[in-house]
């Protein structure tokens, strides 16, 4: 499958991405591949099968690629190490037929096909062509979803009744976005050309079409023979999902304790910080609850939307030069505001490989016009401003000294999600967050990324609760505790809490890369500060670091403290 007959590691990494995006042109759009505009991937089981066999055949190749001269060089052996263990973790959840159960509030075929025509690009009367091809390719993409799902009940391989049940009413709103009828990609394609309305106006509504069938499907088969099965997936499961988001297999036990740690030490640092703002106040949210209604806010989405842009703005002129030595095109980033039917969570998407399409912040407005100051900064530093986008870009920037593959599709998630919370950090640490109110919302997002790890790996394993625990002590998790004790110990309204366990049931695995990812960081910078002592220089080290590519969490101390 290679292009080069005798392909070092990273022409045969590249070389899978090449393969990768012919199958999945979603993925071609986010890399900015033009050709794969007008295309959706096969969710069926068949093309599920075809990916599973680019990446058997990408490792069979590997075997021999890391034997010829040359691969025993920092580069080939770190993208060699990663382009193995991300392809071996892949192959463990495709042969363990996950994707034939893969429901939820994010992360699905239909989240993914929808979400990508936000990042199709929209300038030209060509490219509204592109989409109009993609519009008509929605209604055999998510029925290759639906003939998956239909297997996996064959076989009794069923997704939860939760996350299923949130999906029907995902797709609901997508199918009526404001009671009137009117599907979202009718909406969407809306604002193409006069000389295409014909045809976009008729993929819309076919696209449309497609996700009501496939609703009506999931409400009236799918939910009903799922109702009896678990929400949560037991101890094998999890292990081989949290070794896909995380890049290492993790002693889940110890990650527990830590998680129930940081919770201790995040509720002493919070209940400190509460009495600057509402002295006396019995917990640090009821002094989180008095900012929602008397702190700082911002009034109108539009306005949220420039101010968070010139918040991105702000820190860029702070850091660049300071802490960091960005290029051009890597201060570039753009707030959006998330389209209608989004999971609760704001989210990143990354830069196109020539940066045509900048990286974007996207927040869910959840219908509020007034949004409270303290909730959005430290936000705002993880997923844009030094977090996903100042990583993200800077490895599309060093794109050409890696492999796209490192740069992009190799991403590992606890990598990413544990800069960004060392992000947050580090704006604390540099004193960007003084202001009482800014300085406990980021406690109490940092207290969210700790009570993800105590209560993710709590439900799905059914662990006991300790003694020293303020609630239910000696009790076993459940995915009701878990929302109990999530919604006690946040600021965030009811919706957002239930759309949060949604997730971890939907994803597993995947919210402990957060703070087990930063906890990497971290251990990666003192080893590395050890090392050089005095003439340790933080702007050199984010640098190299953020310039390294992917790394799973098995290899990213060991190269964060080389540094």
């Amino acid at each position: 499958m290679s292009q080069t007959s005798n392909p070092l590691p990273r022409e045969l990494a590249d070389a899978y991405v090449d393969g990768l995006v012919a199958l999945d042109p979603i993925t071609g759009t986010y890399l900015g591949v033009p050709e794969s505009a007008g295309r959706l991937p096969d969710f069926s089981p068949a093309g599920q099968e075809a990916l599973a066999r680019l990446a058997r055949d990408t490792l069979a190749e590997l075997d021999e690629a890391e034997r010829r001269p040359g691969a025993e060089s920092a580069i080939e052996r770190r993208c060699a190490r990663l382009l193995r263990e991300r392809l071996t973790a892949e192959l463990a959840v495709h042969e363990a037929e996950e994707s034939l159960r893969t429901v939820g509030n994010l992360g699905t075929p239909p989240h993914h096909v929808r979400e990508v025509f936000t990042v199709t690009p929209t300038r030209t009367d060509e490219d509204w062509a592109a989409i109009a091809e993609r519009l008509r390719a929605v209604p055999a993409a998510l029925a290759g979803y639906r003939a998956s799902l239909a297997l996996g009940l064959e076989r009794k391989l069923f997704g939860g009744p939760r996350p299923t049940a949130t999906l029907v009413g995902q797709l609901t709103e997508w199918s009526d976005t404001d009671g009137s009828g009117r599907g979202w990609f009718t909406e969407f394609a809306s604002a193409g050309p006069q000389a295409l309305r014909a045809e976009l106006t008729e993929g819309a509504r076919a696209a449309d079409a497609a996700v009501v069938e496939l609703r009506d499907w999931m409400r009236d088969v799918y939910a009903p023979a799922v109702e009896d099965a678990p929400d949560t997936i037991g101890r094998e499961r999890y292990a081989r999902w949290s070794r896909y988001y995380n890049g290492t297999d993790l002693d889940l036990d110890e990650a527990y304790a830590y998680g129930w740690a940081e919770y201790h030490r995040l509720l002493a640092e919070m209940e400190q910080e509460a009495q600057k703002i509402l002295p006396g106040a019995r917990t640090p949210w009821v002094a989180l609850a008095h900012l929602d209604e008397h702190g700082k806010h911002i009034e109108g989405v539009d306005e949220v939307r420039d101010w968070l842009q010139g918040l991105m703005d702000q820190a860029i002129d702070a850091l660049d030069g300071t802490h960091f030595e960005l290029a051009e095109r890597v201060r570039r980033v753009e707030s959006r505001i998330a389209p209608a039917g989004s999971a609760a969570a704001p989210y990143y998407t990354p830069p196109s490989e020539d940066f045509s399409r900048p990286g974007r912040t996207w927040l869910p407005t959840m219908g509020l016009t007034r949004f409270p100051v303290y909730d959005l900064v430290s936000t705002w530093y993880h997923e844009g401003v030094p977090g996903h986008h100042l990583q993200l870009a800077q490895w599309a920037h060093v794109a050409g000294d890696l492999s796209r593959y490192q740069a992009s599709v190799g991403m590992v998630s606890a990598n990413a999600e544990g800069w960004a919370l060392y992000a947050e950090r580090l704006m604390d640490e540099l004193g960007f967050l003084t202001d009482a109110e800014q300085r406990l919302g980021y406690l109490d997002a940092q207290m969210m990324r700790a009570l993800r790890v105590i209560v993710d790996i709590g439900m799905h394993l059914e662990l006991e609760i300790p003694a020293d625990s303020p609630f239910h002590p000696g009790e076993r998790w459940t995915p009701e505790l878990a929302e109990e004790f999530f919604g006690a110990h946040s600021s965030r309204p009811a919706d957002y809490v239930e759309s949060e366990l949604t997730r971890y049931l939907t994803i597993p695995g995947q919210a402990i890369g957060y703070k087990l990812g930063e906890r990497a960081w971290l251990l990666g910078r003192d080893k590395a500060r050890e090392r050089h002592g005095d003439a340790f220089d933080l702007k050199a080290w984010h640098m190299a670091a953020l310039s390294l590519g992917s790394l799973g969490l098995d290899d990213l101390v060991d190269e964060l403290a080389r540094l």
